[in-house]
């Protein structure tokens, strides 16, 4: 079985795609005004309003967009310059899950957004000043499509498979081309993995290494319940990343996971001996990979 064929049955591909109206237009004339009095020769500058500035419903919108970037970056693996990103199967149905609530959220969001959309060109009417101008407002049955959440899945690529009229010697070059490319995007996609355990050890060695620690309670570095929960997330998440099946990365999740497992913030803060239980187990670890 080649590589390509053990990735295909493992993942797929997943495109997702989030539009979130900027609100901002340039203003020609106010632009011209300022090279006018900064007295520029070119156009040295533009000048954009922000149409909606500090309004509470678009900046709610722009948040969760980019809370579902983040999460969807975060549960995926790179693969391709364009966004494709990889989508392990054994997260396949939590994360669609996952989205569907974010779907609910993103559009709800939205449609509460327009709802008040006349009200809030009103109050920009006084805010913006002598920069308001209605004729910069989209009308409202144009601006659901300016929101958009939306995927495409897409199965990963059987191994070779170019069913074209062409000599064999081409078509062995071309499959040996589109094997060494998947190679190098499969290395690409588990390095993401390796870097995630990195910086997740990294992280906890330089808080437990604070030369802080030993100090009376009150100067010690603050710990957050975060700090090992993280740890605990990427360890179950790595169970689906490690698409390749590396029994390296694999055994790097579960000592780590071991080592985090029933740990508190409150016991790194308060009792010295697990702090530098920790500390040895996880710097071993970090050493060893």
């Amino acid at each position: 079985m080649t590589m390509t064929t053990s990735i295909a049955s493992s993942a797929v591909h997943i495109d997702l795609s989030i539009s979130v109206w900027t609100a901002r237009k340039l203003d020609r004339k106010v632009s011209r005004e300022i090279d006018e009095t900064k007295g520029t020769t070119t156009q040295a500058g533009n000048y954009n309003k922000h149409l909606l500035a500090g309004t509470k419903q678009l900046k709610d919108i722009q948040s969760l967009a980019g809370e579902i970037r983040n999460w969807h970056l975060k549960q995926t693996l790179p693969w391709s310059d364009n966004g494709i990103r990889l989508l392990p199967m054994n997260n396949f149905f939590k994360y669609k899950e996952q989205l569907s609530e974010y779907e609910d959220k993103f559009n709800t969001a939205v449609k509460q957004f327009i709802g008040d959309y006349p009200q809030l060109i009103s109050l920009m009417a006084y805010s913006l000043g002598d920069l308001f101008n209605i004729e910069d407002y989209p009308p409202v049955e144009q601006i659901e499509s300016k929101f958009k959440l939306s995927y495409t899945i897409i199965p990963v690529p059987e191994a070779g498979d170019f069913r074209l009229d062409i000599g064999n010697d081409i078509r062995e070059e071309l499959e040996t081309q589109y094997e060494e490319a998947y190679q190098q995007k499969v290395e690409t996609a588990m390095s993401s993995a390796w870097s995630r355990l990195h910086t997740t050890i990294e992280h906890i060695v330089v808080k437990l290494n604070d030369p802080r620690w030993g100090e009376e309670e009150s100067n010690n570095p603050q710990v957050y319940d975060s700090f090992v929960g993280n740890a605990l997330d990427l360890t179950n998440l790595l169970t689906s990343l490690n698409i390749t099946q590396d029994p390296d990365l694999e055994q790097a999740r579960v000592t780590l996971e071991q080592a985090v497992s029933g740990v508190t913030p409150t016991m790194i803060r308060q009792q010295p001996h697990v702090r530098e239980k920790l500390m040895s187990e996880v710097k071993a670890l970090q050493e060893l990979i």
